[in-house]
């Protein structure tokens, strides 16, 4: 018998409702960091970014006549 520690291992099986619950909130945080990410390029698409702190990125002649 060696002296290393052993692996973590759970007493008893999680049940599936606790397991779908789990997921569930994994799911949701994806999709509203999916939905942020839409509203933002949204907003980036059509210039109305009242509520985002994005720099603005000059085209080649907007950088000359400047």
């Amino acid at each position: 018998m060696s002296n290393q520690s052993q692996m973590a291992v759970p007493k008893k099986r999680t049940s599936i409702t606790k397991k779908r619950i789990r997921k569930n909130i994994w799911k949701k945080k994806g999709y509203l960091a999916a939905l942020k990410a839409l509203s933002l390029g949204k907003s980036l698409a059509t210039g109305n970014l009242n509520g985002f702190f994005v720099e603005k990125i000059f085209t080649f002649e907007e950088q000359e006549s400047a």
